[in-house]
């Protein structure tokens, strides 16, 4: 009996010890897809931790660090996710799909329940209840649907409270977006010297709420272009670049400026970030290695292809050409339509010239992808997994559409922002 006690003991021990919590995901039955990944939060970036297979229409995941914050559940064959929340407790929760998307979710969890209400009345807050208050004043107060007016406004109205003893983190969240990103009538913006204190002293929920980047925008809208060089110093020698706050913040920026196309500051601070001589954090690291990948003079990454048409070559590197054109782009991305309707009338030229165009889609809808693809003359492929596709950090993506283009050995002899500058830089115009 001792004996069977103890082993009793070991198991339940070893279960508890693998997993600090679990999340347990169910889905109604018509959702066919069996594969589903869990993210959670470092800054403005989705870090996989874990995958799991449905059964009995149910994921279940183990999450085995300590982890408060912000997760998303990815479900790459349908390309859906839905986000909750966790302070290292259980999560249960159920959704119904629409079209394969999901569409509601209901939380059983306490903290989630919690979160969602309170984001759910936020945006009624803000698109219903100004609409209610008019909608009043033509009934009668004492009507049933005046009356059941008058309740739903004070619904809204009131706030939802919770233990923030309890609750740490949603506490930290609700504040931090209260005084940093809420917009109100006479609330002022914080100052950058305010924000530059917040991101120095603040607790390390900030990484994993997601609120970083927006703050960070605020921080940098605050500022003119001509002293935002002087104010990110600032920032970044308070926060302490060898900190592993200071270079997510670092790591932040260098993605900014680069979707911003301010490339002077981009590139001030990536050699900043390469020129550290202390431990990288993996967020600097992917940062770094990202932008390296596709420097010029660099031989451009290898894609292998997944589903390519107008081709029967089995990778990027396999496309022979004098020079290529590497555009990632999406269907849905109305600068891309603009640049693609130009390529098409100049298709011919470029194969005049023994250049070759690949196209490499960061859609996630097959029927968009497909439509707009059958009208384009050169090579394509996607992934179907929007900015989850591996091009995303393999070819330092962060807007579309993005070119590249590649000489014979598919060494990177440059980056244009457009396709005009592709063709002043070819000399075809």
């Amino acid at each position: 009996m001792k004996k069977r006690l103890s082993q009793i003991t070991f198991i339940l021990f070893s279960c508890i010890a693998s997993a600090q919590f679990t999340i347990k995901v169910e889905s109604p039955e018509d959702f066919s897809f069996n594969e589903a990944y869990l993210y959670t939060v470092n800054g403005s970036k989705d870090i996989l931790i874990d995958k799991a297979e449905k059964k009995n229409n149910t994921w279940l995941f183990q999450v085995k660090n300590s982890y408060l914050g912000l997760l998303k559940v990815y479900f790459p064959q349908a390309n859906t996710s839905l986000n909750l929340v966790s302070e290292n407790k259980n999560v249960d929760l159920k959704f119904s799909v629409k079209n394969n998307k999901v569409q509601q979710i209901d939380y059983y969890d306490e903290v989630n329940n919690i979160f969602y209400s309170i984001q759910d009345q936020q945006k009624k807050r803000e698109q219903i209840l100004p609409a209610l208050y008019q909608i009043q004043n033509f009934y009668k107060e004492n009507s049933d649907f005046g009356l059941a007016l008058k309740n739903e406004v004070s619904n809204l109205s009131a706030d939802i409270v919770f233990d923030s003893d309890k609750h740490p983190f949603l506490s930290y969240y609700f504040k931090t977006y209260q005084n940093f990103l809420q917009e109100s009538a006479g609330k002022k913006n914080p100052t950058n010297d305010e924000i530059i204190s917040f991101l120095n002293n603040t607790q390390n929920y900030l990484e994993t709420s997601s609120l970083l980047k927006p703050i960070l925008m605020v921080f940098l809208s605050n500022t003119s272009r001509s002293s935002l060089g002087d104010e990110v110093d600032k920032l970044l020698t308070t926060v302490k670049v060898e900190t592993p706050r200071g270079q997510t913040i670092l790591s932040e920026l260098i993605e900014v400026f680069n979707v911003y196309n301010i490339k002077d500051l981009k590139e001030k601070y990536l050699t900043e970030a390469k020129n550290l001589k202390c431990t990288i954090n993996d967020r600097l690291a992917n940062t770094i290695k990202s932008n390296a990948n596709t420097e010029i003079g660099k031989i451009i990454p290898n894609n292998t292809f997944v589903n390519p048409v107008n081709t029967k070559v089995k990778s990027l590197h396999d496309v022979k050409a004098d020079k290529k054109i590497i555009i990632l782009w999406s269907s849905t991305c109305s600068h891309c339509e603009k640049e693609i309707g130009e390529m098409v009338l100049q298709y011919n030229k470029l194969k005049e010239k023994n250049i070759e165009v690949v196209g490499l889609s960061l859609d996630s809808d097959a029927k968009s992808y497909s439509d707009k693809v059958k009208m384009l003359p050169w090579i394509n492929d996607t992934e179907l997994k929007g900015w989850y596709s591996s091009y995303v950090d393999t070819y330092n993506v962060h807007a579309t559409p993005t070119f590249y283009i590649v000489d014979a050995k598919n060494k990177i002899i440059a980056k244009p922002d457009n396709f005009s500058e592709i063709l002043e830089l070819l000399q075809l115009k």
